[in-house]
């Protein structure tokens, strides 16, 4: 194969990564927005309703992003390895790399960091997108990678999750990832009802929907978890092998299903033995019982004795 300036001419150079993913980005910076305005409101209220208002925007808020965000996030299920591989097709050059599988409700990352990150007169430094969603065809950002000559690293882990690899890692993949990312799009609507409940002072029925809310976000984590169900193959480079786990989204969630479990109990307990308690930390109702009673009451002695008319 001939040279054209040391470089193979089957490979276009010059190849940025995909650092950021924007929709995560545009997600966090519309939640963050919305606290800041809350947040600007909330400086207007007086004594502890202040206190009551930012812990229930903050927490709602928080729970709101992550329902969101993890959908396009890409790190459910993680896998990294270290090892020496050959780097292209028609070439006997090898490379030390650290070589990673990140897995995502809407596909996978493959990663390639050189390790250094310069060498054989390249900067290596790559993290290409395979998308499995519904509406996508995840053979063809394969077919892609191939016409664009990715190094062979990466197109060695996006074949073995090819739709006929026998492997069987696309079919049980993307039917978990569709039905997980369903359940958190469930999981989101009844956290839009439970904030319009909350605001119609429905205390009972806002922390049902709470409730409802972490029931789905769990139903999204056993989704998800099915893929266990089927062994993931052996991705091997040379001695090393790869393998994977539970990344911080998949953490994230449970730790988000679980905090809306223990708000929706919560809020059902004091509903049933301290319902005051409740109603004040909701309205404020003790703030406004305490301006009543400080409140000075003036009355006019003139019209305090109002003379008996006879009714005809």
């Amino acid at each position: 194969m001939a040279f054209y300036n040391g470089i193979y001419p089957f490979y276009p150079q010059d190849r940025m990564p995909f650092v950021f993913n924007m929709q995560s980005v545009v997600v966090i910076i519309v939640f963050l927005i919305l606290a800041l305005a809350f947040i600007l409101i909330v400086l207007g209220i007086r004594g502890k309703a202040r206190i009551f208002w930012t812990c229930r925007i903050l927490t709602s808020l928080f729970i709101g992003a992550v329902t969101v965000a993890v959908n396009f996030t890409a790190d459910w299920e993680v896998g990294v390895v270290n090892a020496t591989t050959t780097y292209k097709s028609f070439s006997n050059a090898v490379v030390n790399a650290d070589i990673g599988v990140y897995v995502g409700l809407k596909g996978i990352n493959v990663t390639l960091k050189g390790n250094p990150i310069h060498q054989i007169n390249e900067t290596i430094n790559y993290n290409e997108q395979f998308i499995w969603s519904f509406g996508q065809d995840f053979n063809e950002y394969y077919q892609e990678g191939l016409k664009k000559g990715l190094p062979n690293p990466i197109l060695y882990i996006a074949e073995k999750f090819s739709h006929y690899n026998p492997c069987g890692l696309f079919a049980q993949y993307r039917l978990s990832a569709h039905y997980a990312g369903a359940c958190m799009w469930v999981a989101f609507c009844s956290w839009v009802i439970s904030n319009i409940l909350f605001s119609f002072s429905v205390f009972i029925y806002g922390a049902y929907m709470i409730l409802v809310t972490a029931s789905f976000f769990i139903f999204s984590l056993l989704s998800f978890s099915t893929v266990r169900n089927v062994g993931f193959c052996d991705i091997k480079f040379g001695a090393e092998s790869l393998t994977t786990y539970y990344g911080g989204s998949f953490w994230l969630t449970l730790a988000t299903g679980l905090l809306c479990f223990v708000i929706g109990f919560t809020l059902i307990a004091m509903n049933v033995f301290i319902p005051e308690k409740l109603k004040i930390f909701f309205d404020s109702s003790e703030g406004e019982e305490e301006d009543y009673d400080s409140a000075e009451i003036y009355i006019n002695n003139n019209c305090s004795h109002v003379p008996n008319s006879n009714i005809v």
